[in-house]
């Protein structure tokens, strides 16, 4: 596949090449552009072209335009899931359910857009103002750079690329070099309905994508889901011109068992809140602060749960297991474990790689002070379950993360579980269901080292348009 610059396929300006590997077969499935800083450059030079003219174009065509997409994308579903699934690793049945999140996700934004209204500063608010009204209006950044990461790459297209360009954005997107073919074929057929050239383009590779989007001083806004470490590099890029930088970074999110919490539900919320792309998911649970009163109940009935899990070839419809995004990936998530297990940690199921795959895994008895229980976060199919004393010592070992994406209480008593979320330093708390929860509609954003800003309907808008002030002097006088 190539690159979609102004409208056009394109190649990188030296032609250089990526392969794209399935992860299940260990085979090239594709080609994409690696593309270079001269190709950035030129993009973004179109994109400011085109944001000027589609700035200018009622909120209610753009909503017309992008009907026909959604229209386009359920008369390509099949194609594209089957796309999703094979570049990613990610079993057919998720790869569904994200597709069809792009017309649940791209709906609701559209809805927002057209209900997106100014404020009026009455006269005589305030002293001296006697005779002067002030009207406040939102204006779209101008051209931003859309950084997706490869673990929800439609579902994350769909939380950037909708909301901006409702607002009047033109948007140069930087799909995750892992699997960037869904996107490509999204965004071909946002051109097919109608969106006009240069409003949404993308742009495959690697950090050289990145950083030259992240330097261009014509780059107003920048929308990044990836790790701390890329994040922070995003964050000083944008810093050298001031451009309106979002980040939503890494995690290591608590999920607490009090002694009088549902075990059955709570180990059924595993299966969707860790084992969910194959624990490749930045507000998965991820650390299992189980009170000891519960914890070999918790231990016996989690196993017998994951045994049930099938793992297999991400095709087949029976799979709800498939492979990491890479081998390398499942490698890591190994390395990890071991680590883990040196630290205290002890392996009671799983702890098995073959390839890119990682079957799901349980260690228990893992020490309060080990990197699992702060900051080492797993991408991965690992349950790690910390033993606490009491509710008190659950808290403490919740917040000593320097991460605050997600988290969860699972508790009978309405009183404990309000009195856990509220002390829970993090951007949100799920009681009795897994942190692992994202509403299009809800504001998702992270504490601490999670990231800056939030998505959603309810927000996002704010951090693609900036605001203006048209004031009426003396109007009244």
């Amino acid at each position: 596949m190539q690159n979609i610059i102004n409208g056009k396929w394109a190649d990188s300006s030296d032609k250089k090449t990526m392969n794209i590997i399935n992860p299940y077969t260990g085979k090239v499935v594709d080609t994409v552009p690696d593309s270079s800083e001269k190709d950035v450059k030129r993009a973004v030079e179109y994109a400011k072209k085109a944001q000027v003219k589609w700035a200018l174009i009622p909120v209610y065509k753009k909503v017309e335009i992008l009907k026909k997409f959604l229209d386009l994308v359920d008369e390509n579903r099949t194609d594209l899931a089957k796309t999703l699934c094979i570049e990613t690793g990610k079993p057919i049945t998720q790869s569904y359910a994200e597709i069809d999140n792009v017309r649940i996700a791209f709906e609701a934004f559209m809805e927002k857009a057209k209900h997106i209204y100014g404020n009026v500063i009455p006269a005589g608010t305030e002293a001296g103002q006697d005779n002067t009204i002030q009207i406040t209006v939102r204006e779209p950044l101008g051209v931003m750079a859309a950084i997706i990461p490869f673990n929800l790459p439609i579902d994350l297209f769909d939380q950037k690329i909708a909301p901006a360009i409702l607002a009047g954005n033109a948007v140069i997107v930087k799909p995750p070099h892992q699997n960037p073919s869904t996107i490509i074929k999204i965004v071909a057929l946002m051109h097919g309905a109608g969106v006009p050239n240069g409003v949404v383009q993308v742009l495959t590779g690697g950090a050289r994508v990145g950083n030259a989007l992240g330097l261009n001083p014509d780059v107003h806004g920048i929308t990044f889901t990836g790790s701390v470490a890329t994040g922070k590099a995003v964050y000083q890029n944008g810093a050298t011109h001031l451009a309106h930088v979002t980040l939503e970074l890494g995690a290591n999110d608590a999920f607490i068992v009090l002694d009088d919490a549902d075990i059955d539900l709570a180990v059924e919320e595993i299966v969707w809140g860790r084992m969910y792309n194959a624990g490749q998911v930045c507000v998965a649970s991820k650390r299992f602060i189980v009170n000891k009163k519960v914890l070999k109940e918790f231990e016996e009935k989690t196993i017998t749960r994951l045994k049930q899990l099938v793992v297999g070839n991400p095709l087949d419809k029976k799979t709800d297991i498939g492979t990491l995004v890479t081998k390398e990936a499942a490698e890591k998530v190994n390395r990890q474990v071991k680590n883990v297990i040196a630290q205290g940690g002890r392996l009671i199921y799983g702890g098995k790689m073959q390839g890119a795959f990682y079957y799901p895994t349980v260690i228990t008895d893992i020490p309060k002070t080990a990197d699992v229980a702060m900051d080492d976060e797993i991408f991965g199919p690992v349950v790690s379950i910390i033993p606490v004393n009491n509710e008190e010592e659950a808290i403490e070992v919740a917040n000593q993360s320097n991460y605050g994406l997600g988290s969860c209480v699972f508790t009978r008593n309405m009183n404990k579980a309000f009195k856990i979320a509220s002390k829970m330093q993090a951007g949100g708390c799920v009681i009795n269901g897994a942190s692992f929860h994202r509403s299009f509609e809800m504001p998702f954003g992270g504490y601490k080292i999670s990231g800056i800003g939030t998505e959603g309907v309810m927000s996002t808008f704010d951090q693609v348009t900036k605001t203006k002030t048209i004031t009426l002097k003396n109007i009244l006088k």
